[in-house]
């Protein structure tokens, strides 16, 4: 795929974001036909996205950690997107309903980094990434498409839309976590008071370290690697929930805390 390729797809999926009309597929002329094509076309969209979305990304979102999303996509491993200021949001967040297409909700253990992982000392473990990592980060994340039907467009598709990210809503960051056992810790999500998805950190890969050193080894391989102050979000741990409008949820964390969302 050439650069004036990559340019023409990620122009369209900037304007879909601006002009907020969906998208059957990309044209042909410019559709990704492997994951390598669709993250050139994301890291265009990326350069961006920055206009739109306050600045330069500040860390990764990880999607498609579970072997059920990864057979319907056809793929065997996750997909990473970027996370941009303007979409970050301290909980309790109020977000209008109108600024998305849809409103699939993910609770997810994410990581501040407080070292960097550079190529140079890839591959990295679960121990190795833990190493770097500064806290422990509550977070929901809002996933969104530029696509009428996200669920047949296929995973390049989705990787050049930045990983089908919408937002990202982050509650209270917790330093002292090493103790925590991330893999059975319960995620609860709630509506309005009633309990409707739960699930545990190893619903993410097995492990919320795992997606993180999936993450860390995958940008070491294309020449990148995280850095010091990164967030990294590692992937839904209960099922999808579709939020409507006016919807108050609440995802608790147990000892890390918990956080709101509300669509108006």
């Amino acid at each position: 795929m050439t650069g004036s390729v990559e340019a023409k797809a990620a122009d369209l999926l900037t304007e879909v974001r601006r002009s907020r009309v969906r998208l059957d597929a990309l044209p042909v002329d410019c559709r990704p036909d492997d994951l390598a094509a669709a993250y050139a076309i994301q890291a265009a969209h990326a350069e961006r996205l920055a206009a739109l979305q306050g600045g330069a990304p500040v860390g990764y979102k990880i999607g498609c950690t579970n072997v059920t999303a990864q057979a319907q996509l056809g793929i065997d491993e996750p997909f990473y997107g970027r996370l941009f200021p303007g979409a970050m949001h301290d909980s309790p967040a109020r977000l209008r309903a109108d600024d998305f297409f849809m409103r699939v909700i993910e609770a997810e253990f994410a990581f501040r980094m407080i070292d960097d992982l550079p190529a140079a000392a890839a591959p990295y473990d679960q121990d190795g990434v833990a190493a770097a990592v500064g806290a422990v980060v509550p977070a929901i994340e809002v996933v969104d498409s530029r696509y009428t039907d996200w669920t047949t467009a296929g995973a390049a598709a989705l990787i050049a839309d930045n990983g089908s990210h919408g937002a990202l809503v982050h509650g209270r960051a917790t330093e002292a976590w090493r103790d925590i056992d991330l893999e059975s810790a319960p995620v609860i999500l709630s509506v309005a008071g009633e309990v409707v998805r739960e699930g545990v950190g190893g619903n993410a890969l097995g492990h919320p370290l795992h997606a993180l050193a999936w993450l860390a080894n995958t940008l070491c391989f294309s020449g990148g690697g995280l850095r010091s102050g990164d967030l990294v979000s590692t992937g839904t741990c209960i099922e999808v929930y579709f939020a409507d409008l006016e919807d108050c949820i609440r995802a608790d964390f147990g000892d890390l805390g918990s956080l709101e969302v509300e669509f108006f």
